[in-house]
């Protein structure tokens, strides 16, 4: 078994750890080593935006894990992608460049006890590696690394969603990341030129080619954190091993070991390490180091309900993609102007508004697309309609991600727990009504819109949540497994500044470390917590 040193070890080469080996290789005398378990992110379909078809589920870019049999979903078992490639979640996502709201992080500030998370605090560090479109202002950054661009396509049945929204009592939005997202616009995506932009290409290529102080290894699974003993009986995380091709491989960090591996693989590695909740590790047989029972609780995800509508008179991807004409049009349009469908991300058009009356902030998300499928991965309905996917923004729902087996080989139990509280099952009821009531306005009324799914005929609060258990699917945004806290919280994991409770020299930095889910895609809030990690590590150094 051969070893290695370097100062930092980042494992995961995805949407965090991206960024954090950009920042900690930045200062030369400093050596970074990036592991990453997938291959590089040279598989064709990760750059074409429309790509993600060909990459969820394909086990070159997709880690492919099963959900547990989930109650709230009528026993069903969901799919549950994640990026396993350079570039992560961010190569086979829905590319949309979403923050949150200033309250999500107002309530981490709170949870944290540390004013670091409030929202004019991470604004600046969204802002530092943005490069937003329009250019320098007060809520947008220009020059960083993370290109954020208009879409480049619409549809007439999308515009029409709009309007209706709009009838509805929804206002236009142009921009969803100021602070508050309520409103009706199209989405702001993370591409370049018509090609999707991951954070492979925006954090290590080209800027990390040259930096003979970075180490990035792919193909290569971290196993097992190594730890050693301090004086004061703490323990002092010194190492991983590595599987690489047929052989282990130890290496060593002199200063820090940053575990980047996501929501699912960090409190998985986490555990078969011997830290988690002393008799779930007992009961594989592994050594407890350290007792932190909120490793792999606190699973939150947004669950989308997709509901469907047939419709008449209107182009939909649903037909263009039905003859070998639609689908070499789609492609010719692609090829000269980077334009049309194959440019365009999962979602276009989004909506953020109040459930209920009683609710004081936006508080479901929809994403509206010109296509229906039963979900993504697979063949899209020979019926021309639109999917209009609600999802609630702040489930109260909590769910595990537990080890199964002592082999790092064996993936873990994910139980979502989706739809487990009467709060999440009221909000999905009202969010399919608030679905009905904009497509009821007149805007739309000229496409004979259908309700496909659920169906008109099911009005109850029972009723629809039941068919919300029967018809809604992971929208991939799960959070909170190694979440942070304050003193107080027995079940944080870490503290507000991303270290593991209990251990020196290793951090979590990734989505596990969200307290509470933020109001929206995850991605982008996951590289500012990145790039607030990075600060506090180079500060520390």
């Amino acid at each position: 078994m051969s070893e290695l040193t370097f100062d930092y070890i980042v494992i995961g080469g995805g949407t965090a750890g991206a960024l954090m080996a950009n920042r900690l290789s930045a200062d030369a005398q400093k050596r970074v080593l990036l592991i990453e378990a997938g291959t590089k992110d040279n598989y064709p379909w990760i750059h074409i935006p429309v790509g993600y078809l060909y990459c969820i589920g394909n086990p070159r870019t997709d880690w492919q894990f099963q959900t547990e049999p989930d109650a709230g979903l009528n026993g069903r078992t969901l799919r549950y992608p994640r990026g396993k490639t350079l570039g992560g979640c961010s190569s086979i996502n829905g590319m949309i460049y979403m923050r949150g709201q200033s309250r999500d992080y107002d309530q981490w500030a709170a949870l944290t006890s540390d004013d670091a998370w409030k929202w004019e605090h991470v604004l600046p560090a969204f802002k530092k590696h943005e490069d937003h479109f329009a250019g320098h202002s007060e809520m947008h950054g220009a020059g960083g690394e993370w290109r954020v661009e208009k879409q480049r396509l619409r549809w007439d049945i999308l515009d029409a969603f709009a309007v209706a929204a709009q009838q509805a009592g929804i206002p236009h939005s142009s921009d969803f990341n100021g602070g508050n997202n309520e409103g009706v616009g199209y989405f702001q995506v993370n591409q370049k030129n018509g090609w999707r932009w991951n954070t492979a290409k925006a954090f290590l290529r080209p800027a990390c080619s040259a930096r003979k102080n970075l180490v990035q290894w792919t193909s290569s699974q971290a196993t097992k954190l190594e730890f050693k003993r301090e004086a004061n009986g703490t323990q002092r995380c010194i190492g991983v091993t590595v599987a690489r091709g047929q052989e282990l491989v130890k290496v060593w960090a002199n200063s820090e070991v940053v575990l980047c591996a996501g929501s699912i693989g960090s409190p998985h590695l986490l555990q078969l390490s011997g830290i988690g909740e002393p008799g779930l590790l007992r009961k594989h047989g592994i050594r407890v180091l350290v007792d932190l029972p909120g490793v792999g609780e606190n699973l939150q995800d947004h669950l989308q309900i997709r509901t469907v509508y047939k419709i008449e008179g209107a182009k939909t991807l649903n037909r263009l993609t039905s003859s070998l004409w639609g689908k070499a049009k789609i492609g010719l349009e692609y090829v000269a102007w980077r334009s049309g469908p194959m440019s365009m991300a999962p979602s276009q058009l989004g909506v953020f508004t109040a459930s209920s009356p009683d609710q004081i902030w936006p508080n479901i998300q929809f994403h509206v697309q010109p296509l229906s499928l039963e979900a993504f991965g697979e063949p899209l309905h020979e019926f021309p309609a639109f999917t209009a996917s609600v999802c609630n923004l702040n489930p109260t729902s909590r769910g595990t991600v537990k080890l199964k087996s002592p082999d790092f080989k064996v993936a873990p139990a994910i139980s979502p727990n989706y739809l487990a509280t009467e709060m999440d099952r009221k909000v999905a009821a009202d969010s399919i009504r608030v679905a009905r009531n904009i497509v009821s306005q007149d805007a739309l009324r000229r496409y004979s819109p259908l309700e496909w799914k659920p169906g008109i005929q099911f009005q109850t609060d029972d009723d629809l949540a039941r068919l919300a258990g029967d018809i809604a699917t992971t929208i991939f945004h799960p959070v909170g497994t190694t979440k942070m806290g304050d003193d107080k919280d027995r079940m944080a994991v870490l503290d507000s500044r991303m270290r593991v409770r209990g251990v020196e020299g290793l951090r979590v930095v990734d989505a596990g470390a969200m307290p509470t889910i933020t109001s929206g895609n995850t991605n982008s809030p996951t590289l500012m917590m990145a790039e607030r990690a990075a600060g506090w590590i180079r500060d520390a150094a």
